[in-house]
């Protein structure tokens, strides 16, 4: 079958990007040993709305548009796999259920958009989707600082900002510069503690007139939002903790708060208690053994990181680290895709992991 390539972007695609489609177009993905693709794919996104364009847009890896989850929900349905729900592919996962091949969709944090964007890509094809929700989103108190930090940069001709190594300065006037100065900023504040981390973003919009909490009640969902999509027969809301902070971060006890206050607050607003868990932000730095630990221990069915994987016979046993496949950004490309469920870049990707570069 010809690829369909109406959704490749116009700009260049990034290294992995560029891997990606050479490991399309040299047919070794359909060669693959089916064994790589595994069992089942879980699908990790955040927010689905149009591009708007932007030449400075760091975020839009976490953006994909209604079009391509569109292509991505026919994809998989082409490739033989069945859209479950999140439910329904743990019961399988645990049972080692390897008849058909599924795919789940989640969503992270509970952006509006997840309402009124992707909801009716997912009614208009009947496939199930979760949220996973942090619930100081709709109640206004968590804040969205990733978006806050690339609209300071976005408006302002010269950024300082109070990083690990001290104070740097960075020139914004174009987008090429805005770019630097993103990764200048955020990888290194990714290094503080999170309570730090937010408080010199909070420094930064205060000095560059950016309202932190105004983003939040532009963007996410409000508690009448989440109970409009919590009622839809295809959709469930999940737990994403209160504040999302990185779990690894917080001590154990502060870890269990932030959880349960996320329980509570959806019990109080949802009349349910959830049954499944993502971790903010999920990556190994951010969520551990003793995370796992923790979700099992509260009860959850199963809990979702970033890890980057498909579904295999071996998480029947590690259901509280389950890894996702980002629809990211970056990858808007059905080729890239394609390659991406065929298992092999991973396969490829461990004997790097296994050295500690990745």
């Amino acid at each position: 079958m010809i690829a369909d390539t109406t959704s490749i972007p116009a700009q260049k695609p990034s290294l992995m990007g560029q891997a990606l489609l050479a490991l399309h177009r040299s047919g070794a993905c359909r060669l693959a040993p089916r064994s790589l693709a595994g069992s089942g794919v879980i699908f990790m996104l955040h927010r689905v709305r149009a591009d708007d364009g932007r030449a400075f847009a760091p975020n839009r890896i976490l953006e994909i548009t209604p079009d391509f989850l569109d292509e991505t929900i026919r994809l998989v349905k082409e490739r033989g796999y069945r859209c479950l729900s999140l439910d329904e592919a743990v019961n399988r996962i645990e049972a080692g259920d390897r008849s058909e091949r599924f795919a789940v969709f989640t969503l992270d944090d509970g952006y509006r958009d997840n309402l009124t964007d992707a909801l009716p890509v997912f009614a208009r094809h009947e496939v199930p989707f979760t949220l996973y929700l942090t619930t100081g989103l709709p109640d206004g108190t968590a804040e969205i600082w990733w978006v806050a930090l690339e609209r300071v940069i976005d408006q302002a001709e010269e950024i300082e900002a109070n990083l690990p190594g001290g104070a740097r300065r960075f020139p914004t006037r174009t987008a090429e510069e805005k770019q630097t100065a993103w990764k200048g900023i955020y990888w290194p504040l990714r290094q503080l503690p999170e309570a730090d981390l937010r408080a010199e973003v909070r420094r930064l919009a205060s000095l560059h007139g950016i309202d932190v909490a105004a983003i939040t009640r532009e963007l996410a969902l409000s508690w009448d939002e989440v109970r409009r999509l919590a009622a839809h027969p295809l959709a469930s809301v999940e737990a994403h903790t209160a504040a999302h902070f990185a779990q690894a971060g917080l001590s154990a006890h502060d870890a269990r708060i932030d959880i349960e206050r996320g329980l509570e607050r959806m019990e109080a607003e949802l009349g349910r208690r959830p049954r499944h868990f993502s971790y903010p932000y999920g990556d190994p730095s951010s969520a551990g053994e003793r995370d796992f630990a923790l979700a099992e221990a509260l009860g959850f069915r199963s809990a979702t990181t970033t890890r980057k994987g498909m579904i295999h016979p071996a998480h029947g046993k590690r259901l509280w680290s389950l890894p996702r496949l980002s629809l990211n950004g970056d990858f808007q490309d059905r080729r890239m895709l394609d390659a991406l469920l065929s298992g092999l870049p991973f396969a490829l990707a461990r004997p790097i992991r296994s050295l500690g570069i990745d």
